[in-house]
């Protein structure tokens, strides 16, 4: 199903959410459409690309795509580059740090073709410009990869965060945005205490982001955040929020036995 989350006529945004199925993890896909020109984010893995294909096919000429992005290296993420290779002439853009071992996503015979058309993002970030728009590449170092991006759409508002904000749900409409926050934390407290770096690396974050206009946070995986308000409320979460080092005690670095017991 096809999610219009803007569109002024010129700019466009959708989602995709409900590809996968019962066979993978859920996850969102999204396209940003501008005066013609189009950027796919984090387009997913086999499990997504035939069905993702045709949803796109309603919105635009996808070999004409200007740019196939991924966030960070994960499967969910991008582990369908080939296809995306050989069935369109965008860009590919992957975060600088993983630019060495995104080969090893590709086909072999497809991996010059990928090093020609690759798009490396810098720690710091960068815009790519898309039509007569801008989509923003933000650091999102650690929440949860090494070298991870967000992207922030100033026309639309929107922030597509990948991973943070993510919330595990069953049987929800995840089209409909999050109303009451304090339930949903259930659905995303598990998973942000263990994927996401230290609660330093979130404080950092929410500095940064707070500088956005924002209107909408939009995860890879689970329900968004739309409105101020409820936006709000998801930043002063994650600046208390205990997670990834924080938890870690000497209970996490145990030997299974002991050595005398290996045999």
């Amino acid at each position: 199903m096809t999610i219009e989350l803007y569109n002024d006529g010129d700019h466009k945004c959708f989602s995709y959410e409900d590809i996968v199925g019962s066979h993978g993890v859920q996850s969102n896909q999204f396209l940003v459409v501008d005066d013609g020109h189009a950027a796919l984010i984090d387009p997913g893995g086999d499990l997504t690309y035939p069905d993702l294909y045709q949803h796109l096919s309603q919105e635009i000429t996808v070999k004409d795509l200007d740019y196939v992005i991924a966030s960070h290296q994960d499967p969910d993420i991008v582990s369908s580059l080939s296809h995306w290779i050989a069935g369109t002439e965008s860009k590919i853009v992957i975060p600088e740090v993983w630019e060495r071992f995104i080969p090893h996503l590709c086909r072999s015979a497809k991996v010059k073709e990928m090093e020609k058309r690759l798009v490396a993002i810098p720690d710091r970030g960068k815009a790519l410009p898309i039509g007569n728009a801008l989509l923003v590449a933000i650091p999102a170092h650690y929440l949860h990869s090494e070298g991870n991006f967000q992207f922030y759409d100033p026309v639309s508002r929107i922030l597509f965060s990948g991973d943070l904000g993510a919330s595990f749900l069953d049987k929800e409409d995840l089209s409909d945005p999050v109303s009451d926050f304090a339930s949903h934390i259930p659905y995303m407290v598990g998973f942000h205490r263990r994927f996401m770096g230290s609660n330093k690396i979130l404080r950092l974050w929410v500095s940064m982001v707070r500088q956005l206009d924002l209107e909408w946070i939009v995860p890879q995986h689970g329900r968004s955040f739309k409105g101020k308000e409820i936006i709000e409320e998801f930043l002063n979460w994650l600046e208390d929020l205990q997670c990834g080092i924080d938890l870690m005690t000497q209970d996490d670095y145990m030997l299974p036995k002991r050595p005398s017991e290996w045999e």
